[in-house]
């Protein structure tokens, strides 16, 4: 079966792309949050890729 990368409808806190992240990778969606928080103040890249991936990956059918 092949896994696909979706934004999670159920497990979000903005537009579901943590969730999904971390759902993919199985891991804990506050790790992955932190993270995008760090990548956001640290290297300014975060949001930007946060809001790519936003309107590029679709939203789950959950």
């Amino acid at each position: 079966m092949k896994k696909r990368l979706y934004r999670s409808s159920q497990d979000k806190q903005v537009g579901g792309v943590c969730g999904g992240l971390a759902e993919y990778l199985n891991l804990d969606p506050s790790l992955v949050r932190i993270a995008t928080i760090l990548l956001i103040f640290v290297a300014g890249t975060g949001f930007l890729a946060y809001l790519v991936a936003w309107f590029v990956v679709p939203l789950d059918s959950d």
